[in-house]
């Protein structure tokens, strides 16, 4: 049974909000880099970066992070730019859902060993059920539900939403 928490209005408001509290943390940045973790992270990310380029005379860098999220030890962390393009720039790493922290804490991780200006995080749901010390600078919702609930995000055209399976 699908429960909707989020709808497609309602997920536009949140990335809207977002862009706008990216905008505000950057305002004297020249070039925002906005990595989004491959799938709804990445997803999410083009949407975020979307609304940013209205906003903002800044160029926004769209950054695919790529890694296996079951293992993400063992395959590693990659992005579609070199390092040198984030090199000292403003970075929010960007996730659709923030679950037990191991896909953002892996990615800050990546990040980390790059020196930065700033590393911030974004996730549109924020479950609460975190393994590791990582936290989400800007959120869509926070949500409180049992482990054994799954969060789905689904991106179409038109129709963006959050529900519980």
């Amino acid at each position: 049974m699908e429960n909707t928490i989020l709808s497609h209005q309602e997920i536009q408001h949140k990335i809207r909000r977002i862009a706008y509290q990216i905008f505000e943390a950057n305002v004297d940045e020249k070039e925002i880099v906005i990595a989004g973790i491959e799938g709804g992270g990445l997803q999410f990310a083009k949407k975020i970066q979307t609304v940013l380029r209205k906003i903002t005379d800044a160029d926004i860098v769209l950054c695919k992070v790529m890694m296996n999220k079951k293992n993400p030890l063992k395959s590693g962390v990659t992005t579609s730019i070199d390092q040198a393009d984030y090199q000292d720039k403003s970075v929010v790493l960007v996730d659709d859902v923030l679950n037990s922290g191991t896909t953002l804490i892996y990615g800050v991780h990546h990040f980390l060993k790059t020196p930065l200006k700033q590393l911030k995080t974004a996730v549109l749901v924020n479950r609460n059920h975190k393994k590791y010390p990582v936290k989400a600078d800007y959120k869509g919702i926070s949500l409180s539900t049992s482990l054994q609930t799954h969060v789905h995000v689904a991106f179409k055209t038109k129709d963006d939403k959050v529900y519980l399976d």
